[in-house]
C-alpha cells in the first residue's frame, strides 16, 4: 500500500436516500399510529431501509422519532444567505408547528409522564432541545461574526431564554403553542441581542 493511500473506513457511509426515507417512515407511523407503534423494524418495513443502516444514523427508536418529528425537517436550516432573524424565525416556526400537531402534543404528554432517564425524554433532550440550542448557537455565533450583533455575555442564558419557554408551554400546556408565539419569541430575542 503507497504512502498516500488512506485506509477506507469499514462499512459504507449512511445515504442521505436512504437517511430521508427513513425519516418519511418514521414520520408516518408517528402521525397514523403514534409513538407506540414506531419501532426501527417497522420504520425498516416501511421504508425498505436495512435496519443497521438506520443504526448508523439513530442510536434507538426515540432518537428517530424524534428526528422524524421535528430535527431534520428542512425548513429548521437558516436560509442560505439569511440574516440572524429570518434565520431564527425559520427555525422557531418549525419548532412550534411540530409540537403543535396532536401528535405532538401527545409526545408531550408521554414525555411529561416518562421517566427521565426514559429512552425517549433522552431523545427528547439530545435530539430536540440540545440540537435546537446548538443550531441557535450556531446561528448566533454566525452573526457575530459577520458584524450583525455583538457578542453576547451569557450566550448560555440567552439560549436558555430564547428556547425554554417552547418547551414550558409544550410540556406545562398552559398557553397554545402557535405561530404568533414564535414570532414573539424570536421579536424579543432580538431586541436582547441588539442591546448587547
Amino acid at each position: 500500500m503507497s504512502q498516500d493511500t488512506e485506509p477506507k473506513p469499514r462499512g459504507r457511509p449512511p445515504s442521505k436516500a436512504a437517511r430521508a426515507k427513513a425519516l418519511a417512515a418514521a414520520h408516518a407511523i408517528l402521525m397514523e399510529d403514534g409513538f407506540g407503534r414506531l419501532t426501527i423494524e417497522a420504520v425498516a418495513a416501511r421504508s425498505g431501509v436495512s435496519k443497521p443502516t438506520i443504526y448508523r444514523n439513530w442510536a434507538n427508536a426515540g432518537e428517530l422519532a424524534m428526528a422524524a418529528l421535528i430535527v431534520d425537517q428542512p425548513d429548521r436550516k437558516p436560509a442560505l444567505g439569511a440574516g440572524l432573524e429570518d434565520s431564527l424565525r425559520r427555525q422557531m416556526r418549525s419548532l412550534v408547528q411540530a409540537f403543535a400537531t396532536t401528535r405532538g402534543r401527545q409526545i408531550a404528554m408521554t414525555l411529561a409522564a416518562a421517566d427521565p432517564e426514559s429512552e425517549m425524554t433522552r431523545a427528547f433532550r439530545n435530539r430536540v432541545i440540545l440540537s435546537s440550542r446548538a443550531a441557535g448557537a450556531a446561528m448566533i455565533e454566525a452573526a457575530v461574526a459577520r458584524g450583525e450583533i455583538r457578542a453576547p455575555a451569557d450566550p448560555d442564558t440567552l439560549l436558555d431564554m430564547l428556547y425554554a419557554p417552547v418547551f414550558y408551554r409544550l410540556l406545562v400546556g398552559h398557553r397554545p403553542l402557535g405561530p404568533d408565539f414564535a414570532e414573539a419569541l424570536v421579536t424579543q430575542a432580538m431586541v436582547l441581542l441588539r442591546d448587547v
